[in-house]
């Protein structure tokens, strides 16, 4: 079965028009409610969100659709998306949803299904979702439609759980620390953990009103964050996208610390302490040459996948590895969240800050990087560039040119009509020649 409404994570789109209308996500939920409800036991379905407008109308929805096939509906309010993950296993519920688009802009917004596991649904069981919706869905008898119950205290209960993933002997005293939420679902609890665990905190973006959420600021506009850092002369900076799945760290110069870095920083603590499952970890093919050559010389393998970030957990479902992630921000722990989560991220730097007392800027220079250079190549729908003999060519070339100083990486975007030209080389005039000699050859066949 293939899937129309889903996409690689969720369902999303701009509010109020399809597919994130009341009406369509009503009978969306109406939809998986029959499908997590196969039996006569009862049946509940835990309901989080960030701060988005849109937010309320979608809640309503949700509620309604799956009341009507019977499950018992809580809401957790504002919560980060892996706090939804977290509580869904943590309240026996057999399905959550986060209403949340993430990253992207306020009139935005989107819906993430959790299994009773925690874990994101997969391909089939979204496709098989779609399928009921195509029919009509069977509802509950009026004597058996589902209760709404609010529950006040999710924030609270993702605060305790997050701060027991920091080293119980650790505290952050004297550690002064500038935490962005993007005006999104974190905005309380993850100034509440820092606060809690010791630190100094210094607020940014904690004052949602429904249409500011990752306006100039969060871990896709960090400079005023960075600009807090400089001028307080804190220690490090945290900031969180929308649904808080995601970090985004800034030294105590303001500068941005690549994702690769964090993950090179943790799995080598990791590692060491003998709790890096298979003594693996899991990145996609956009990871860094660097990294590699970093984690092989120290006994650590990089398993690569396709981009997103729930093709990492797949892997690391699948052969059991406990460490993953993306440059992006993303990291996943499996022994802490079934999704990223960018507040146990970071409090995984700041473990390692405090164990070494070393500062953020030299703690994250793990390894030295290979440059990297990725240009975007736009070409007509309904064409592919990449079967062109022209292209073929080029591609041969540069892989003879850089050998086994370097690699290409080229793939079509999964969401808009452009071919993605990745290169890595120790030469970085070297790997520009190759880059524009493949683009030029896909701008000709185009």
């Amino acid at each position: 079965m293939t899937r129309k409404l889903f996409g690689t994570d969720g369902v999303r789109g701009r509010a109020n028009t399809h597919p994130m209308t009341a009406e369509t996500v009503l009978r969306l939920a109406s939809a998986a409610g029959r499908y997590f409800r196969r039996d006569h036991q009862e049946h509940r379905v835990v309901i989080g969100k960030d701060t988005r407008l849109s937010g309320y109308m979608l809640e309503n929805a949700l509620t309604a659709g799956f009341t009507s096939t019977g499950m018992n509906v809580f809401l957790l309010g504002p919560v980060p998306t892996p706090a939804v993950g977290y509580l869904t296993r943590s309240m026996r519920a057999d399905v959550g949803v986060m209403i949340s688009a993430s990253h992207n802009p306020a009139h935005d917004n989107g819906i993430k299904f959790f299994g009773p596991d925690g874990f994101k649904l997969s391909d089939a069981a979204e496709a098989e979702i779609e399928q009921i919706m195509q029919h009509d869905i069977t509802l509950s008898h009026p004597e058996n439609i589902g209760r709404a119950k609010r529950i006040d205290d999710a924030g609270g209960r993702y605060v305790e759980y997050a701060k027991t993933t920091f080293p119980r002997h650790l505290r952050l005293d004297g550690l002064k620390v500038v935490v962005d939420c993007a005006n999104g679902a974190a905005y309380k609890v993850a100034p509440t953990v820092l606060w809690e665990l010791g630190a100094e905190v210094i607020r940014v973006g904690v004052e949602p009103n429904g249409t500011n959420i990752n306006q100039n600021c969060g871990s896709t506009q960090p400079e005023q964050a960075a600009a807090k850092v400089r001028e307080t002369g804190a220690h490090v900076g945290i900031c969180l996208d929308g649904d808080a799945d995601r970090l985004i760290l800034l030294d105590e110069t303001g500068t941005v610390v690549d994702g690769d870095q964090l993950m090179g920083l943790i799995a080598t603590r990791w590692a060491r302490e003998g709790r890096l499952a298979h003594n693996t970890l899991v990145a996609t093919v956009m990871t860094n040459l660097g990294l590699e050559r970093h984690l092989n010389d120290h006994g650590i393998a990089l398993e690569r996948t396709a981009v997103g970030d729930r093709y990492v957990v797949e892997c690391m479902r699948q052969h059991g590895f406990n460490l993953g992630g993306e440059q992006s921000g993303h990291l996943v722990m499996t022994d802490h969240a079934t999704t990223g989560d960018g507040l146990i991220a970071a409090l995984q730097v700041l473990a390692s800050m405090v164990e070494t007392g070393q500062a953020a800027s030299q703690l994250t220079k793990v390894f030295q990087p290979v440059p990297q250079k990725l240009q975007n190549v736009r070409f007509a729908a309904g064409f592919d560039p990449l079967v062109q003999d022209n292209v073929q060519q080029a591609i041969t070339r540069g892989e003879k040119t850089l050998g086994s100083a370097g690699r290409l990486l080229i793939r079509k975007s999964g969401t808009e009509p452009l071919i993605r030209v990745m290169g890595e080389a120790e030469d970085p005039d070297t790997l520009s020649a190759v880059i524009d000699d493949i683009c030029s050859a896909i701008e000709l066949a185009s």
